[in-house]
């Protein structure tokens, strides 16, 4: 089941007096932004038009998956405690937004949180974008709003102070997300000359900025090509989490490990490992399956994470690793030092096989193509869990990304890391996780 998150604000200058609202959906997997919504709704109370975004935060999130748990975020004592219902809702304007909030999901779908208001930013800064919109006598516009990236320049900060460290910006959206970070840098740059050029010439200051909002709201369709695509137009993607295995005791060697040799078992610190993702993963609550490779490692370690998530683990032939031959349980030196011809024309050419007749990439990028693409119409629109290997793992972001061969040699992949990627309808891909081990600090 996917589980977004609803960040929902309101605001009234006058209390009451001009009032709007703003709300952002975000995926809890990724970070990823979703949806915005904001509309100036003339003149109401503060507490009115936080409703007001509540409820379009819940609507844009219906209207994305229905099925979804909701993480509602916001701060609004009020509010939040009203809809937890430890407070009762006393005010004749409340009372039908309240109702009106409560029918979007079933109960059981929606907790809520308390915030403080530094950490709702995006929504906070939505609500006066369309407050803003109807002091003009206008209303709010996603083409004209700066508001995903003010909220992730408050983000970075947040990050950087915690860490104790200069604050140099963070990307936001999802991890890797290159475009959105160029965008959010032409925008920033954008608007100081915006603000030095405001004085001799404020049509064309005002056209640059346009065009870096431009620039932010394409790079919010990750990774996509210059058709247009945009995934919010597809419907909810098959989303693959790739999980490498745990640790063995032939991973700190750095040894070749694949589907020819021993088939290790994980060792304590790969169960450990597997025992820490079980936990991350149950927290986010967005995985729907699991599936594993055939091989020892990696379905003990989609046991230890599907016990933890309440969830059976089926197997899939696919996913296993690719095999090494005569290299299975031999170091890369040792490699170099008994086939040094072998080794030399497997690195340079993606057909060739590893001494002993084992699989070559070529051949692995056909067996992983297949599995995606059967494993994609078999968990249409859902989030799946897949515990694989290095090399599978390399290979579905690859060729999501259309990066060449040789771009395997180019990645590092930690054992129990997770990586992700959608897969849209119409064929295309977004990368959105790759080694991530943030679960296995502290």
């Amino acid at each position: 089941m996917r589980e977004f998150i609803v960040e929902a604000d309101g605001g009234s200058r006058g209390n009451p007096g001009p009032a709007g609202y703003g709300a952002v959906v975000i995926d809890a997997a990724t970070g990823q932004t979703l949806a915005e919504a904001a509309e100036y709704i003339g003149v109401a109370t503060n507490n009115v038009a936080e409703y007001r975004g509540l409820v379009a935060g819940l609507r844009a999130a219906y209207d994305l998956d229905p099925t979804a748990t909701i993480h509602v975020r916001m701060d609004s004592k009020l509010v939040v405690e009203q809809m937890s219902g430890r407070w009762k809702i006393k005010h004749p304007d409340m009372k039908p937004l309240a109702f009106e909030a409560a029918r979007v999901f079933a109960a059981p779908q929606v907790t809520y949180e308390w915030i403080p208001r530094e950490q709702n930013k995006h929504a906070d800064r939505l609500a006066n974008e369309a407050m803003d919109a109807g002091k003009r006598g206008e209303q709010w516009s996603a083409a004209a709003s700066m508001a995903e990236l003010e909220a992730a320049d408050a983000r970075a900060a947040r990050v950087a102070q915690a860490a104790g460290t200069a604050a140099e910006p963070e990307p936001s959206g999802p991890p890797g997300d290159a475009a959105a970070g160029a965008a959010r840098a032409r925008a920033a740059l954008a608007e100081e000359r915006a603000s030095a050029a405001a004085e001799a010439d404020g049509g064309a200051a005002r056209a640059d900025v346009s065009s870096a909002r431009a620039d932010v709201r394409a790079a919010r369709t990750v990774a996509a090509p210059s058709s247009g695509w945009a995934p919010a137009d597809m419907g909810a993607p098959a989303t693959f989490v790739l999980l490498r295995h745990g640790e063995t005791p032939l991973t700190p060697q750095k040894r070749f490990s694949g589907s020819g040799g021993t088939d290790p078992a994980l060792s304590d610190v790969g169960r450990d490992q597997a025992e820490r993702v079980g936990a991350a993963l149950a927290r986010r609550g967005t995985i729907q399956a699991v599936v594993a490779s055939p091989l020892a490692r990696t379905r003990e370690t989609a046991g230890i994470v599907a016990a933890r998530l309440g969830l059976e683990v089926s197997v899939e032939d696919g996913l296993r690793e690719t095999d090494f031959g005569a290299w299975e349980g031999l170091t890369f030196g040792e490699v170099r030092e008994r086939y040094p011809e072998d080794l030399n024309a497997w690195l340079a050419d993606p057909e060739a096989r590893p001494t002993g007749d084992g699989e070559s990439f070529a051949a692995t990028a056909t067996r992983i193509a297949a599995t995606r693409d059967k494993l994609i119409a078999a968990y249409a629109g859902r989030t799946v869990l897949l515990v694989t290997h290095v090399t599978p793992i390399k290979t579905f972001v690859r060729l999501a990304l259309g990066a060449p061969p040789e771009s395997l040699f180019r990645m590092e992949l930690s054992a129990a890391s997770l990586s992700a990627v959608a897969y849209y309808a119409d064929g295309n891909a977004s990368v959105r996780l790759f080694n991530d081990t943030s679960h296995l600090r502290g």
